[in-house]
């Protein structure tokens, strides 16, 4: 049998319709991309929150991780002055000591003789629970004694300044102290700089140049001990930027091993002489040098209108109970230029009289004599400023007697005479090229050459023939001054100075030498005045490193001086090398 079953009526969908669970899937995708999304989002989120909180922190222990512990120190070449390695420091535990404390002493004090056997006995004997026995040491020290084997010792890595050049520049670098942080020089002005995680990565240059330095040093030391003196300076400034290139003090030292100050109360202790920054710190009556400055203020003022005008210098200047007198007396009338060819104090003392005590010391005030050397350095000294400026005083002043400054302060006020009339701050940072500090005015432009034709003359005619050094056209100054004892001014003691500046046609650099107190020889014909002294040096120092500094000798350029030259007059057989 048969069964027919009917189909089940079709249902057909209408336009658009979908089934239940196929409308569903567009909503589940939305869903699915909004998490998705959520998720980018949140990744997004965290990066940016690591960039902007976690990676400074990651920056800096990794840029402390990579640079010095002390930012390196160069002079304006790149040469390294200063810079920072590993070390050790040698300590001990004397209330865990296992060995024999007698014979670990004796071994300590052989290895270390910086103390006897008695000293480290008595600190491993102490009882105490650490105690130093060497700072810095070298790694081979630290193995040698490691290798005593005595358990109570620790040792710990610890950075090393090492002055590569040894003593070079050493009063300028300055020096650290034990723990590491600046106490002198550069080292002590630029704490901050050298030891910032991110700044120390980048040496900072000096305005020194090495090669100028040995070459001043060299000179100038060997003059110190030639002629015994008792100490010296020494800068080399550039004229138009106030760059130190050179800054020499003797006695000097090892900047790895500052000598111990024993009485830092006394100026005398050798401790303290070698520490004694004499180019900052030493106020000197620095004499004849003086007598340009005068003059320049006289012609800038309009007191002295004429290189003509002749003052009477027949006889010495009485003024109350004192006598003005000259060296090397000419005994008759003279002008401008033989004023300071034959370094006439009799001139200069009538000029700055008739300048007078406000015009001095405006004058002065302008060079900064008033104020502490304007240089970066801690270590300077003020001035030594008359209290009160009699008439004597304000004539004494124009030939360097009765005030007193540092070379330094010397240096900047030549630079002054001759570039062009602008007073500078003397700096011992390297000055990028057009960065130069804008100054002040101090004399005219007019003035200024005039003082360049004049210090020529002084090279070529006068004082400080010795100081010529051929086709660098040296102009300049000497100077020797009896030095201010307690009871007077001493008779056998003297310091001598020539500050000079080439070339003079168009200057550079200003070199100022100095010595203190430097004994007659035969070197120097019996004499100990400037001319015979220092002057050699500057010239020995000037062809050293004329060329270095980028000034080429020329024989055919020069200071045109020929209306000068015909006002001056010698005496036969006359010396003016033996004039100050």
């Amino acid at each position: 049998m048969s069964v027919l079953v009917a189909r089940p009526p079709v249902q057909r969908r209408l336009a658009g319709a979908r089934h239940p669970i196929a409308a569903m899937a567009p909503v589940r995708l939305v869903m699915l991309l909004l998490f998705v999304g959520a998720g980018v989002l949140l990744v997004l989120f965290r990066l940016a929150w690591l960039a902007a909180f976690a990676q400074p922190a990651t920056t800096r222990a990794a840029a402390e991780a990579l640079v010095p512990l002390r930012g390196d120190i160069t002079d304006r070449n790149g040469v390294p002055l200063a810079r920072t390695i590993d070390a050790w420091s040698i300590g001990i535990h004397p209330n865990k000591l296992v060995n024999d404390p007698r014979e670990l002493a004796a071994r300590l004090a052989e290895l270390m003789p910086a103390h006897d056997e008695s000293w480290y006995y008595r600190t491993l004997t102490s009882g105490a629970s650490f105690a130093f026995l060497q700072r810095r040491a070298m790694p081979e020290l630290v193995k040698a004694v490691n290798a005593l084997g005595e358990p109570a010792v620790a040792f710990s890595r610890e950075p090393e300044r090492l002055y590569p050049q040894s003593s070079m520049a050493a009063h300028a670098l300055g020096a650290l102290d034990m723990d590491g942080h600046g106490i002198r020089g550069v080292e002590r002005v630029l704490e901050a700089k050298l030891s910032d995680p991110l700044l120390r990565a980048q040496p900072v240059a000096m305005s020194i140049d090495a090669r100028v330095q040995a070459a001043m040093e060299s000179e100038l030391g060997a003059a110190m001990a030639s002629f015994q003196a008792r100490g010296a300076a020494g800068v080399v400034l550039d004229a138009r930027t106030g760059e130190v290139m050179a800054m020499v003090s003797l006695p000097n030292y090892d900047a790895n091993s500052v000598p111990k100050v024993f009485d830092a109360k006394d100026p005398e202790d050798p401790g303290m002489r070698q520490l004694r920054n004499n180019v900052t710190q030493s106020d000197y009556e620095l004499g004849s040098t003086f007598k340009p400055i005068t003059m320049a203020a006289a012609i800038d003022s309009g007191v002295v209108t004429s290189m003509a005008r002749r003052f009477d210098a027949r006889a010495p200047l009485q003024i109350g109970r004192f006598h003005i007198r000259d060296d090397h007396p000419q005994k008759r009338y003279l002008d401008i230029p033989e004023a300071l060819v034959h370094s006439s104090n009799i001139v200069t003392a009538r000029i700055a009289d008739e300048l007078g005590p406000e015009r001095m010391q405006a004058m002065f005030r302008r060079l900064g004599f008033d104020t502490r050397a304007d240089i970066e350095l801690n270590e300077r000294e003020r001035p030594i400023w008359p209290p009160y400026w009699a008439r004597v005083t304000t004539m004494t002043s124009g030939y360097g007697h009765g005030i007193a400054v540092t070379p330094l302060h010397l240096a900047s006020a030549y630079a002054a005479l001759v570039n062009g009339g602008v007073w500078r701050p003397a700096t011992l940072m390297r000055i990028a090229p057009g960065k130069e500090p804008v100054g002040r005015r101090v004399i005219s432009e007019a003035t200024s050459a005039r003082m360049r034709q004049l210090l020529r003359l002084v090279v070529l005619q006068g004082t400080g023939k010795k100081g010529e050094a051929p086709g660098y056209r040296v102009g300049g100054k000497t100077g020797t001054a009896e030095i201010a004892m307690k009871t007077g001014y001493s008779k056998k003691r003297n310091v001598s100075t020539f500050a000079a500046a080439f070339p003079m046609d168009a200057p550079r650099y200003v070199v100022v030498a100095m010595l203190d107190s430097p004994h007659a020889t035969a070197q120097s014909a019996g004499q100990t005045t400037a001319g015979w002294t220092v002057a050699p040096v500057v010239s020995r120092v000037i062809m050293r490193t004329g060329s270095m500094l980028g000034v080429m000798p020329d024989m055919n350029r020069d200071v045109d001086v020929s209306e000068l030259l015909p006002l001056l007059w010698h005496a036969p057989g006359e010396d003016p090398a033996a004039v100050e």
